[in-house]
């Protein structure tokens, strides 16, 4: 347990924050351990075909069997909305002494992918973090954000109306607030005490906390991430149209590549595939790419197209 005592300056400045590189770093738990996450399986489904593109060694190598995640990876946001690159680029400005604190204080020792000169670890870091983005993340990050952001603006309304009080008090299960400490439970059975003493308590929703969270590092800004209310309908959908409708929207070529797109290809791939040009299957691939039905990551000198969250709801059924 971790008991956060807050003076009457510390709970008027208590904020709301959004960290897309936190969510990254926390959504690694549903990799090391998809089963506690049943609520998002249907996102490790859509993310299923690109993951062997990912650097598993790095990111696995950023949480242990505990779920537990190195700090670097959870930044407390700065602003209510941050944005990843930014926080990208503050990561890659870190020493190493604290990158090497945070992982020691997650294994009890520096994973081998993290060994070697900084600079190379960094870079490598970034990339992999960067891809994790791109692939798994940011196709979808519309649809978890608007969830974060909706349940952030229900504990606002929740405060005008009912004090800040019942908003610590309901954040999960695991936390209590007695109107002086803020007591959250944590699989860790240490208990330690850490007064907010001015610096700020920062909440911040996330779809990847069963219970709570907090920093593992207690000198670290006092922070709580905490599960976002909604998430059970994230995924939902209003149903799937047959295979002869898509055609009928699409055509039988768009249908097809659609289809096809379910693992990430190239244009050349998907031209010797069907038996046509490459410069005819760019042109449809554009077009449903701007209509929202595709995405596209570079990897390597390829660019590679696979299905968006539109595309998939088209699809199955």
């Amino acid at each position: 347990m971790i008991r956060y005592h807050l003076e009457p300056s510390d709970v008027s400045a208590i904020r709301f924050g959004i960290s897309p590189l936190s969510e990254l770093g926390l959504g690694l738990r549903a990799f090391r351990a998809p089963d506690r996450y049943p609520l998002q399986q249907p996102w490790l489904d859509r993310i299923a075909a690109v993951r062997p593109l990912l650097d598993d060694e790095v990111l696995l190598g950023l949480v242990d069997e505990r779920r537990w995640v190195a700090d670097f990876v959870n930044p407390r946001p700065a602003s209510p909305l941050t944005l990843f690159d930014e926080e990208l680029r503050a990561l890659g400005r870190l020493p190493r002494a604290r990158i090497v604190a945070d992982l020691e204080r997650v294994h009890g020792t520096v994973p081998p992918v993290f060994t070697g000169r900084h600079e190379a670890v960094v870079e490598r870091l970034q990339q992999a973090l960067a891809t994790a983005w791109e692939l798994c993340f940011a196709p979808h990050w519309a649809r978890m954000r608007a969830v974060l952001q909706a349940d952030i603006s229900h504990r606002a309304r929740t405060a005008a109306h009912a004090g800040i009080g019942t908003v610590l008090g309901g954040l999960s299960e695991s936390v209590r607030y007695d109107g002086t400490d803020l007591d959250v439970q944590l699989t860790s059975p240490v208990a330690r005490d850490r007064p907010i003493g001015g610096e700020g308590l920062t909440l911040v929703p996330s779809m990847f906390v069963v219970r709570a969270s907090v920093p593992i590092d207690d000198d670290l800004p006092p922070t709580v991430m905490y599960p976002a209310r909604g998430q059970g309908a994230m995924w939902s959908t209003s149903g799937h149209p047959d295979a002869g409708s898509v055609r009928d929207l699409l055509g039988a070529t768009r249908a097809a590549l659609l289809e096809a797109l379910g693992e990430p290809a190239s244009s050349t791939d998907l031209a010797l595939r069907f038996g046509v040009s490459t410069s005819a299957v760019n042109q449809h691939l554009r077009v449903m790419e701007r209509g929202g039905l595709l995405n596209r990551s570079r990897y390597g000198r390829a660019v590679l197209y696979y299905r968006s969250t539109v595309g998939d709801a088209l699809t199955r059924s």
